[in-house]
């Protein structure tokens, strides 16, 4: 079997941000959003997915807020966007999809944690996750986990990961934590940018790794002894960053991988598709059902 994982948040501002969104009005205004993903979510279904489970955030806060003044909060986001997070998740939860609606952890960390269980499972061929964000990179293992930028039809896989950031799956969030992440609200360090933290860190891989004195770098990198100085001045300040960008395998995901096998719509899909200007997606949805009966 194949297991997809959705990152339901990225999904939700892309539809949401959607300018073909913005000129339909067959769905309400205030429903555009999660329309455009319960319709693409139930593509991936015609299309022969099985195994699905998708992650938002609940709300945008989590315990990372606690670790870092500065991590991303919903201040400034638009109030129309934030309210369509609870329909989503119910209008998912009708379409019979398993939905994680975080809370005290980040949409990332059960998309990590679901990776990880799936890919301890013999049965599965690979799991598919379906988000462009760099965090989910360091999930990658070969080509069995796999990333799916859904938008722009790319797969890649631990090869792919290597091809654009210059470091390994393993050593992600470590890139991060010298690059930093403004999506996420953690500056890096200080001269340390996304060429020189891949040259170092493909070669020392982790943050303990690097040597403290540039002159016992082996790579060459403009401004060695700079940053060098740097990372021993700010040690702690990049282990922090570090634990920011780590993704929690161990997040509560409360399900297994035979828990993920869609098996079709809840009685209330259909006045969820009424609700959000479409009754064809329920009718989608119990043709779907049908097709995949007949062919077992």
């Amino acid at each position: 079997m194949i297991l997809h994982l959705v990152d339901g948040t990225y999904e939700l501002f892309r539809y949401f941000l959607s300018p073909a969104a913005a000129h339909d009005r067959s769905a309400p205004p205030e429903l555009r959003g999660v329309r455009g993903v319960v319709g693409s979510i139930l593509g991936m279904l015609e299309e022969g997915a099985t195994h699905l489970g998708v992650a938002t955030d609940h709300v945008i806060e989590s315990f990372r807020n606690g670790l870092w003044p500065g991590y991303k909060t919903g201040e400034g986001m638009d109030p129309r966007l934030t309210a369509q997070f609870e329909p989503l998740e119910g209008a998912l939860g009708a379409l019979g999809v398993v939905v994680w609606p975080m809370v005290e952890f980040e949409a990332d960390d059960a998309l990590a944690a679901a990776a990880a269980m799936g890919a301890a499972d013999a049965r599965v061929e690979q799991v598919v996750v379906c988000t462009p964000d760099k965090d989910l990179a360091q999930c990658v293992r070969g080509d069995r986990v796999v990333q799916l930028d859904r938008r722009r039809r790319e797969v890649r896989d631990e090869a792919g990961v290597v091809k654009k950031f210059g470091v390994p799956p393993a050593s992600i969030p470590d890139w991060l934590a010298l690059v930093g992440d403004v999506a996420d609200g953690f500056p890096g360090l200080p001269g340390w940018g996304a060429a020189s933290a891949a040259v170092v860190l493909a070669r020392y891989r982790h943050l303990e790794g690097i040597p403290e004195r540039a002159a016992e770098w082996d790579v060459p990198v403009r401004g060695a002894a700079r940053l060098a100085a740097t990372l021993v001045e700010q040690r702690e300040r990049a282990r922090l960053f570090r634990t920011l960008a780590t993704l929690r395998v161990d997040a509560p995901i409360g399900v297994d991988v035979d828990g993920l096998r869609w098996t079709g719509p809840r009685a209330d899909f259909a006045a969820w598709a009424s609700r959000l200007g479409t009754p064809a997606l329920h009718e989608r949805a119990a043709r779907l059902v049908a097709t995949r009966a007949v062919a077992r």
